[in-house]
């Protein structure tokens, strides 16, 4: 049974140990394997593979259902990634880092996304209603710690151990040793703290076959939805810039002045976008979220779509420029991650919209899964796409060419977006914040 267990003890841990594995293996992987020496083409392509767990994790989260408790998924998965993450940096000095460290990457991907489920699950069972509503402000808030900590502490850390030691792979096995410690201290803790809800038991009377069964029915009637077609074209269109760039600026930033790059510091990107990107990011969302509420989805989508699409051609100045100054840099960054957030903002929107009705929980899985391989076949194919207009010169700048040719053509592709926005069928009032009757 449940102890009487305030939730501050255990809801602050599980949600940063439910982000920083999915920043670690979709953000830290990216500048690691380039300092590393790793060509765009392979890290982009590689890396990108390993979007695939949270692609696939509508197929199998309904089997986190079958077998044991959710609490007990919660706390294997963070002893295996735990051990996962400390396998990383004893195979990152090898000669062999990069096949084995992305073999034990994708490991530490499929159990994060299993986390994920488990965690979710545990949250609505353990809490009440009334303490759900509560707290979500408190999950996401360590969520988004997670993301300050996994993109701007650990990569700045790293930066930070490459200068000391003049050791790039000893810095970052240091890195990712201090990322196993916790793990394995919070699997500890959770073991200890977290409570038994009395709900939380594999659900009785329900086999594999039966849910696979579910399955199949609930997937057909996600594509017998109206306007499937046209919604699928958004989920996988509207974030085509992004799922471009975000394997590229990373490198982008601490390339040489030669190889077209900004030549900043490890240290100094974590910090550009681990603290700056992230509030940035954060201002954008809580802006979108008003603004949706106030006037609808639809009447907002173009100025969201604009938002998170426009902003990309900082990246086209900052390239053709290759300025040094930090406060440009930094301005340029937290006005794209700004409108992203702005942006992004109707995209989440537009899922749950589109999942209502018969199945919506499950609707609305299959929607972020759409979402995730949307970022990962771009991604995947973002550094082969640099490495071909690497050497076509249409500025007259030897030294800049390649990464302005592809934040250009990144810009291209922001018609996609648009065009994609053209397509929907949205309510006129879906968002709006319901006016209360005056009172007579």
């Amino acid at each position: 049974m449940s102890r009487n267990i305030s939730p501050w003890t255990w809801i602050p841990t599980l949600y940063i140990a439910e982000g920083l594995p999915y920043f670690a293996v979709n953000t830290l992987t990216v500048i690691m394997y380039y300092n590393l020496g790793v060509g765009l083409s392979e890290l982009a392509f590689y890396t990108g593979w390993l979007y695939l767990p949270w692609v696939i994790k509508p197929f199998w989260s309904p089997f986190v259902d079958l077998f044991k408790t959710k609490r007990s998924w919660i706390i294997t998965m963070q002893w295996l990634m735990g051990i996962a993450l400390a396998c990383v940096a004893f195979l990152l000095p090898t000669n062999f880092f990069f096949a084995s460290t992305v073999a034990v990457f994708w490991l530490i991907a499929f159990s994060s996304a299993t986390h994920d489920i488990a965690a979710d699950g545990y949250y609505m069972l353990e809490l009440s209603q009334h303490d759900q509503a509560a707290f979500v402000g408190v999950r996401s808030t360590f969520y988004r710690i997670a993301s300050i900590i996994g993109q701007g502490g650990l990569v700045m850390l790293a930066g930070f151990l490459e200068v000391k030691t003049g050791n790039i792979s000893l810095a970052w096995s240091i890195v990712f040793v201090t990322l196993s410690v916790f793990f394995l201290a919070v699997a500890i803790y959770h073991q200890k703290i977290i409570p038994h809800p009395a709900q939380d038991k594999p659900v009785p009377g329900v086999t594999s076959a039966n849910v696979v069964q579910d399955f199949i029915k609930t997937f057909r009637t996600f594509f017998k939805k109206d306007y499937i077609g046209s919604a699928l074209l958004f989920m996988l269109l509207y974030r085509l810039p992004e799922a471009l760039c975000i394997k590229l600026v990373q490198p982008f930033m601490v390339a040489s002045k030669t190889d077209g790059g900004l030549s900043l510091t490890t240290s100094q990107v974590g910090f550009i976008n681990g603290t700056i990107g992230v509030v940035a990011l954060l201002i954008g969302g809580i802006a979108g979220g008003v603004a949706i509420s106030r006037n609808g989805l639809k009447k907002w989508l173009w100025p969201m779509a604009l938002s998170l699409t426009l902003p990309c051609i900082l990246y086209c100045f900052l390239a053709m420029s290759q300025t040094d100054n930090l406060f440009l840099i930094s301005s340029a960054v937290f006005i794209e991650q700004f409108g992203y957030g702005f942006g992004f903002s109707a995209y989440m929107l537009y899922l749950i919209y589109f999942s209502q009705g018969e199945s919506q929980t499950s609707h609305y899985a299959f929607c972020t899964a759409f979402m995730a391989l949307g970022m990962m076949i771009p991604g995947m194919f973002a550094g082969w796409i640099f490495e071909n207009l690497v050497n076509i010169n249409f500025w007259n700048s030897p030294n800049s060419q390649g990464f302005t040719n592809f934040f250009w053509l990144v810009m291209l592709t922001c018609s996609a977006t648009l065009f994609a926005c053209s397509r929907l069928h949205i309510s006129s009032k879906f968002g709006m914040k319901e006016k209360e009757p005056k009172n007579i």
